[in-house]
């Protein structure tokens, strides 16, 4: 046979079309991998346990209604907003460097890996401003470091007066129901203050909306909360 023009011009059409087509399957093979990660995730969010637990394991809910949500807290002329957990009230120990874990799976939304605490002068200064009452950026000063996750449902829980945040945490980052975030410290607090956890649920944006069994008394709070984290 004998090679014409049209030939060599036949022949490139098909080795572009054959070119075309090999990068048209990569590109839907790509496609494919991408799309079943995203089931992946889709299915460790349906198989993720559901509901609240607290956020040391084995702990129990503080019966001293000084750290329950709605405690007073005068320095402030505010109320406390979530559930402290000190050693001795916890059923588990409280001490510096106790894990803590995400109370129920959630997207971290703020994790303060770079928190740097304030000099004495600074916080004494704090102190003296919040007398009349503290607002959200006062508020998360008193905090000391975080860690925030937002859950499906629409709540914020919180978690301060960490030691340090887990390996790994990160903005953007998904944890499930259990695993760890952080280590209870005493950041936020007045020099000599107790290892502690602070722990809150907020029905939307921190401190600007509702938190988790605000207006409710002891007695009525107890027994709800029980309920809601599983621990009936």
């Amino acid at each position: 046979m004998v090679w014409k023009p049209g030939h060599y011009l036949l022949l490139a059409l098909g080795l572009y079309a054959l070119v075309l087509t090999l990068g048209f399957s990569l590109r839907g093979r790509q496609l494919q991998r991408l799309y079943q990660e995203v089931q992946t995730l889709k299915q460790g969010l349906r198989t993720a346990p559901p509901g609240y637990r607290l956020p040391l394991p084995g702990a129990c809910l503080p019966e001293d209604p000084d750290l329950l949500p709605g405690a007073p807290r005068a320095y402030r002329k505010g109320v406390n907003p979530g559930f402290v957990f000190v050693h001795g009230q916890s059923c588990v120990p409280v001490v510096l460097g106790t894990g803590v874990v995400a109370a129920a799976t959630g997207e971290v939304v703020r994790a303060d890996l770079d928190y740097e605490p304030l000099a004495p002068e600074a916080f004494q200064a704090l102190l003296a401003r919040v007398r009349e009452g503290a607002g959200p950026e006062e508020m998360n000063l008193l905090r000391g470091r975080q860690v925030w996750l937002k859950h499906p449902d629409g709540r914020v829980s919180v978690y301060a007066h960490l030691d340090g945040v887990a390996p790994g945490v990160r903005p953007g980052v998904l944890l499930r129901r259990g695993e760890a975030l952080g280590y209870v410290g005493r950041s936020g607090l007045p020099p000599g203050a107790a290892p502690r956890l602070l722990f809150e649920v907020w029905e939307g944006e921190p401190d600007r909306g509702r938190f988790l069994f605000q207006g409710l008394p002891p007695e009525r709070l107890l027994p709800e909360a029980k309920r809601f984290f599983g621990l009936e």
